[in-house]
Parts: C-alpha cells; sequence; structure tokens
C-alpha cells in the first residue's frame, strides 16, 4: 500500500514535504514584511500551507512502513522522534497562514467599507499587524528548521546505514 511503481512511498511523499514546507513558510514570511506580495499571493498562501501539511501525515505513515521494513537504529529512531515532531509545526504553519490570510482579507474588506477610522482602532490594528507578523515569522522559521533536521536525520540513517557503520 504505501509503495509508488514498486518503490517505498517514502521518499517519494517527502520531496512534496521538503519543498511545500518551506515555499509555505516563504510565503508567510513574504505577506509579513510586503504588503504588495501579500495581496499578490492572496489565498494561494494558506493553500500551499494546507497541502504542505496534508502531505505530513502521508509521509509519516510511509516512513512508519518502511520503518517496520529495515533494520533499526538509533539514527532511524531519532529521525522516527524529529519526524514525528513536524505535524504540530505544520499545523501551526497552516493556522497561521490562514489565520494571517483572513486577517489582512477581512481588514481590508473592512477599510473599504468604512470612511473613518478612530485613531484608537488603528493603533490596535497595527498592534495586532506586528503580532500576527512576528508569530508568522517563527512559526515559519521553526517549521523549516523542523522539516531541515527531520530531512537530515533521515539523510543520515538512511546513508550511515547502507554503509555498514
Amino acid at each position: 500500500m504505501w509503495q509508488i511503481a514498486g518503490l517505498p512511498a517514502h521518499p517519494l511523499l517527502v520531496h512534496a514535504v521538503v519543498v511545500l514546507i518551506p515555499l509555505a513558510a516563504l510565503m508567510v514570511v513574504i505577506g509579513s514584511v510586503w504588503p504588495a506580495a501579500r495581496r499578490k499571493l492572496g489565498i494561494l498562501t494558506p493553500i500551499v500551507a494546507a497541502v504542505a501539511l496534508a502531505f505530513v501525515p502521508l509521509a509519516k505513515e510511509a516512513g512508519e512502513a518502511l520503518e517496520r521494513q529495515v533494520e533499526s537504529s538509533a539514527a532511524l529512531q531519532q529521525h522516527t522522534e524529529l519526524g514525528d515532531q513536524l505535524l504540530p509545526w505544520a499545523v501551526g504553519l497552516f493556522v497561521v497562514a490562514a489565520g494571517q490570510w483572513a486577517w489582512f482579507f477581512f481588514r481590508n474588506r473592512r477599510r473599504a467599507s468604512a470612511s473613518r477610522s478612530t485613531d484608537a482602532r488603528s493603533t490596535r490594528t497595527r498592534v495586532i499587524t506586528v503580532v500576527i507578523a512576528v508569530v508568522a515569522i517563527v512559526v515559519a522559521v521553526a517549521t523549516t528548521v523542523s522539516v531541515v533536521q527531520v530531512g537530515d536525520s533521515g539523510a543520515r540513517a538512511t546513508w550511515s546505514s547502507e554503509s555498514g557503520s
């Protein structure tokens, strides 16, 4: 079941995660600091984050199936543990991407329909925007770091077991 054309699905599915998570993270960061890009990216940012999120449990399940077929090692155990930590970060990245999009979408709709805003509302809006940006950047960076750690540990587990070390 976890094979594609006779090959283990895990290394194939992992490539989607390795590409889409950093792409979604980059889109979130760019959307946090560059309003023109955020407007151009629009709903695409949370869509990419959602697709990336969907691939994480698929890659994890395929990895667990592959793990049952290979000899266990400390490197493989570390890879498995790090892989288990990625899903919550991917969920967080999606939530941030969707929240960031929703905040700016509805803020812009409200702004277009309002003739004037008060200084207090404007200050509150700026504070919320900065908080969203900070959270978005932290989650994007942490999620990308997690992907790199999982990938590095997977490569170490694969190559160290193949070389016999």
